[in-house]
């Protein structure tokens, strides 16, 4: 559920009634408490309204009101279902006029997918300050090593990325990413270069690098002696020349951010509490953030922040630990993950820029999240977790990317909303049956129109990279007829699921499953 304002019905009306009745006796205490106690003025005049008969009135008028929404909403589920499947039909009998499509979608956006700005922009300024107390608290202890050798540190600084920060998020505003960059030491260099590009197995499915030591010009026997305490402690060996170690630096990185918690928690217990909880060889860490009870700040939520360990190869290139996707052949260890979040918010800046004052680019991809989400009901959980995974926010975020820069910009305004939609659906239908790749933007060839945005050369060079080719075609097919079914009857689930339920008549599905269709997903 997401965070927004709305009226709840059920607190309004008992909260109206107690108000009136509070009135009623106030008013009747203020006007008759030195009069007759029958009731009758002093002046012998008419006696006033009974205070009984009035909150009797007031709690008549409640129960019918309540009792018509009851009744309404049985005539509702009573409704004759003869011949009808599980999941909604697409042409259900007639009931009155039938909003469009845009108006559905407009309502399903205003009360189940957009964020309150105000929640969104207290959570994320809350959780800036805990992690800056925690990376300068780590930056203070410096490359604290017991026998003085070269080691790691934290730079001192945080970099804020995903959905949250790119004004597409959804749901709850409890979930944040936060690259912490490290500091190696000054003698170290490295050498990265994109693991597709090497000989031998087959390619990463995702942007995977490796970071080879390099040597100053230079360099004799003496840099290799102070470097192979380093080499030892974060590097594994492959084809012969030490690479940073991605799992050896996480594994550093949780031990140093509990000594830093140990630090700052006792600065942090008047605001909140908060706890590490280590991700292991495959997660980086999750910092939660729990409101104490005792603290009334405004828009107080729990919320939970992936820490990812990033090393800053220039230009607002990181390599992150671990890697989204490991490939088979070479040691998961030695993979490092490429993230682009600066120069995505780069591209998105500039896409803005170029676009219509009402665009609806944004509201477009946060509701093709949305029908994702929508999509994943009446699914088993492992089913749904291999859907979220063929259909992740990023893939998302580059489909709807590569439509954006194949222009043009003037198409996407308000009242096309449902064109712009329907179009991402079937571009991802077509990316889930091979017919086209699904590339990641800003990486090698990337999509055309990118060329606007000057990229540094490690990207440039980087080979292109298709975010489907992970999964097997049987896993693809299946996905792209349930998202495809999806949008077919998004109608009937926009009324089932999501905003009033006064804009389309009819009782809500109990269940996405219909005969004779594929709804269980194969293993990836």
């Amino acid at each position: 559920m997401s965070v927004r304002y709305t009226l709840n019905l059920r607190v309004f009306w008992p909260l109206v009634t107690g108000l009136c009745t509070a009135l009623v006796c106030f008013y009747h205490a203020l006007s008759g408490g030195g009069g007759d106690p029958g009731g009758r003025p002093p002046d012998g005049g008419t006696p006033g309204f009974p205070v009984f008969k009035a909150a009797l009135l007031l709690l008549l008028g409640y129960l019918v009101l309540r009792c018509r929404h009851a009744a309404r909403q049985r005539f509702a589920a009573a409704a004759p279902r003869a011949g009808r499947p599980s999941w909604p039909s697409a042409r259900p009998a007639a009931a009155g006029p039938r909003p469009g499509l845009r108006v559905l979608l407009e309502s399903f956006y205003e009360h189940e997918v957009r964020l309150s700005p105000h929640v969104l922009g207290h959570s994320k300024a809350h959780v800036s300050r805990i992690v800056g107390e925690l990376v300068r608290a780590g930056r203070a202890q410096g490359p604290q090593d017991p026998q003085g050798r070269l080691a790691l540190a934290f730079r001192g600084d945080f970099v804020r990325v995903g959905s949250a920060y790119e004004r597409h998020k959804i749901g709850r505003p409890d979930a944040f990413d936060v690259l912490v960059p490290l500091r190696l030491p000054p003698l170290v260099a490295l050498e990265p270069r994109a693991w597709a590009a090497q000989p031998g197995p087959a390619p990463a499915p995702g942007a995977c690098f490796v970071c080879a030591l390099r040597a100053p010009r230079a360099a004799g026997g003496q840099w290799a002696r102070d470097c192979k305490p380093f080499a030892d402690q974060f590097c594994a060996d492959l084809r012969g020349r030490p690479h940073l170690s991605s799992g050896l630096v996480l594994r550093w990185f949780q031990a140093r951010l509990q000594r830093c918690l140990g630090t700052v928690r006792y600065r942090l217990e008047e605001r909140c509490r908060v706890s590490l909880a280590p991700g292991g060889q495959d997660r980086p860490p999750t910092l939660h953030v729990l409101p104490r009870r005792t603290d009334y700040g405004c828009c107080r939520l729990s919320m939970a922040v992936r820490l990812i360990p990033a090393v800053h190869l220039g230009d607002g290139v990181f390599l992150v630990a671990p890697p989204p996707d490991r490939p088979p052949g070479p040691p998961p260890q030695a993979l490092w993950g490429v993230n682009t979040a600066r120069h995505e918010q780069r591209l998105l800046a500039w896409l803005q820029d170029r676009a219509p004052p009402q665009a609806c680019h944004l509201k477009c991809l946060r509701l093709l999240k949305a029908l994702r989400d929508l999509g994943a009901r009446g699914l088993e959980a492992e089913a749904a977790a291999r859907w979220g995974r063929v259909l992740s926010s990023f893939g998302l975020k580059m489909a709807w990317l590569a439509l954006l820069l194949r222009g043009p910009l003037q198409g996407w305004e308000e009242d096309r909303l449902p064109e712009r939609l329907e179009e991402l659906v079937l571009h991802l239908r077509d990316c889930l049956l091979r017919r086209r790749p699904l590339l990641h933007c800003l990486l090698g060839a990337g999509v055309a129109g990118v060329e606007a945005l000057s990229l540094p050369q490690l990207l440039r060079e980087a080979p292109p990279v298709d975010l489907l080719a992970g999964f097997d075609g049987r896993c693809r097919e299946r996905v792209a007829a349930r998202l495809l079914r999806t949008w077919l009857h998004l109608p009937e689930l926009l009324a089932a699921y999501g905003g009033p339920r006064y804009l389309l008549p009819g009782p809500p599905a109990r269940d996405q499953r219909a005969p004779g269709h594929p709804w269980d997903l194969p293993p990836a």
